[in-house]
C-alpha cells in the first residue's frame, strides 16, 4: 500500500477518474464491498472521507486491526482518520442509511469466476472463500443507486459481464479493469 499511495497515480488513476475526485474536493463514499480494504485505503488517500462496510467477520476484524495501525503510524494516521469501518451487510446498511447520504458509493463484489493462467493471491482467495459466492450484487447496486447523491461506480474485470440491471451511464477502463458508472438520472429514478 505504501508503493501505491507513492506511485500510483494519484488524480490521473482509473479509481479516482471512476469515483469522480477532482483536485479539492472531499468527497463522502461508501465502500460498501470494503474486502481487503485496498480501495478504500487510496480513496482516503486522495482525500475522501470513506465508509467502510464488511459483512465478512474475519475481514471485518483484519480491517479493524489494520485501520488502528495505521492510525499510530506518523504516515497514515490522517489518512486512516478519513476511515469509517462498519460490520453488516451492506444491502440492509444502505437501505437504513440515516447519517448525510454520501455522494459516491463504491462496490467492487466478488469477481466472476473463470479460468485463468495465474493464481489469486493467497489474500485474495481466502476472502473469495470466506464471502462465498456473489449472489446479490444486483440488489446492492439498486440499493446503492437509491443512496448515493452523484453516483454509483462498480469495479469490473474488464471483459466481465456488468452485474444485471441497468445499463451503465459511463465507463473508465484500466489495463485489466472496468469501472463502470451510475449516475446523473438513473439515481434520481432510484431515490423514488
Amino acid at each position: 500500500m505504501a508503493h501505491r499511495r507513492r506511485f500510483g497515480g494519484g488524480l490521473g488513476q482509473a479509481l479516482a477518474r471512476a469515483v469522480g475526485i477532482k483536485s479539492e474536493t472531499a468527497l463522502r463514499v461508501v465502500d460498501a464491498t470494503a474486502g481487503a480494504g485496498t480501495d478504500a485505503f487510496v480513496l482516503a488517500t486522495l482525500g475522501c472521507h470513506v465508509t467502510l462496510i464488511e459483512r465478512v467477520p474475519e475481514a471485518f476484524n483484519a480491517l479493524k486491526r489494520a485501520i488502528q495501525a495505521a492510525e499510530i503510524h506518523f504516515d497514515t494516521a490522517e489518512i486512516a482518520a478519513r476511515m469509517t469501518l462498519l460490520e453488516g451487510d451492506a444491502i440492509t446498511l444502505l437501505g437504513r442509511w440515516r447519517k448525510t447520504p454520501p455522494e459516491v458509493i463504491y462496490l467492487d463484489p466478488m469477481y466472476p469466476h473463470r479460468a485463468k493462467k495465474a493464481a489469486n493471491s493467497k489474500a485474495l482467495a481466502r476472502l473469495q472463500y470466506l464471502a462465498g459466492p456473489d449472489t446479490d450484487s444486483d440488489q446492492l447496486l439498486h440499493a446503492a443507486c437509491a443512496l448515493a447523491t452523484k453516483r454509483v461506480v462498480v469495479k469490473r474485470p474488464l471483459k466481465a459481464p456488468r452485474i444485471d440491471g441497468p445499463a451503465p451511464s459511463g465507463t473508465v477502463q484500466s489495463t485489466n479493469t472496468r469501472y463502470d458508472i451510475y449516475g446523473g438520472a438513473l439515481l434520481a429514478a432510484n431515490a423514488t
